[in-house]
């Protein structure tokens, strides 16, 4: 109901935008003929009604935008009460059940093992949100250390593995061309947070089946590029950017089941440009995967570990 109000108030104000400027350039129209021999009059009345002309769009855009962007953050509110909620209720569920009879040791001890994945998830979306708080503040400078990255994202491999009950053979890193150690300057932490969210959206949009593919290179001499590839859902062509935005997630089908904050991907772009670097999504079609290319500055004497990444290097 709350996203069809909204979407007929878009409509209004789109609606309403064109009539008013429709009406004022047709009252422009008239106000040159009327003036045309006065000829300061008639260059004054287009200057005025260029202003009104753009005041009225300018309105009506902000106006549409501030629709558009409050229907994502309740949308937001939705995902992260969910994310809360299911948790909490199947951490109560186990607590009540061990509460009111007894249970063999077996069957406990998965008791404490669902409790315990539950309550990981719980953390994990608590941690989200105050990290996307955290990224709003100033940049974060201090604690920077020389990371081997290969090892950080066999480190995170391993987790997802662990955290979704995936074989070994479902999420795999290449070997590094040359076996060349690739090392970056940055917040361990932060870039774990960014790899993790890839790797598990990666996960979650495969429902068909986990087959992820990850390597690292150098690229450009001074950058490293590391790409998480999955054979999942893809992305229609208009979404690879708009996947970044906070509290954007793909419309339709794809957020039916899969439930989400729309932080997990913005997050991983504020982190990542933190560290000099810039991430693009590549996706040949819906039903054919999906590549997130992660693209950091080398940790050389050649390149500043915080200089920009050049939009070139993101897209290769």
């Amino acid at each position: 109901m709350n996203i069809t109000r909204r979407r007929g108030a878009i409509a209004f104000f789109i609606t309403l935008g064109a009539l008013l400027v429709g009406a004022l350039i047709t009252l422009n129209i008239g106000w040159i003929l009327l003036n045309e021999r006065k000829v300061a009059l008639a260059v004054l009345g287009v200057i005025l009604f260029a202003l009104l002309i753009a005041g009225v769009v300018l309105n009506t855009v902000f106006l549409v935008r501030e629709i558009r962007r409050n229907e994502r953050q309740d949308s937001f509110l939705n995902a992260v009460t969910h994310e809360l909620k299911t948790p909490i209720a199947s951490i109560r569920l186990y607590l009540e059940t061990l509460q009111r009879r007894p249970v063999d040791e077996p069957q406990r001890q998965q008791f404490y093992a669902n409790m315990l994945s539950d309550s990981d998830r719980l953390l994990a979306t608590v941690e989200q949100v105050l990290k996307a708080g955290q990224l709003g503040q100033r940049h974060r400078q201090l604690n920077r250390t020389l990371i081997d990255l290969e090892s950080l994202v066999a480190d995170c491999i391993a987790t997802v593995l662990q955290r979704h009950h995936l074989p070994p053979e479902a999420i795999v890193l290449e070997p590094v061309p040359g076996a060349v150690r690739l090392h970056v300057l940055g917040i361990a932490e932060d870039l774990r947070i960014a790899i993790l969210n890839v790797l598990d959206n990666a996960v979650k949009y495969s429902p068909s089946g986990v087959h992820i593919r990850c390597s690292l290179a150098i690229t450009r001499y001074t950058w490293i590029t590391l790409r998480i590839t999955d054979t999942g859902l893809g992305l229609p062509p208009d979404q690879t950017k708009r996947i970044f935005n906070r509290f954007y997630r793909v419309p339709g089908r794809y957020t039916i089941k899969i439930k989400g904050t729309g932080l997990g991907l913005f997050l991983v772009r504020n982190i990542v440009r933190q560290h000099g670097g810039d991430v693009s999504a590549q996706s040949p079609g819906l039903n054919q995967g999906t590549t997130i290319s992660l693209t950091l500055p080398l940790a050389t004497s050649a390149a500043s570990p915080l200089s920009p990444a050049p939009s070139s290097v993101a897209t290769q």
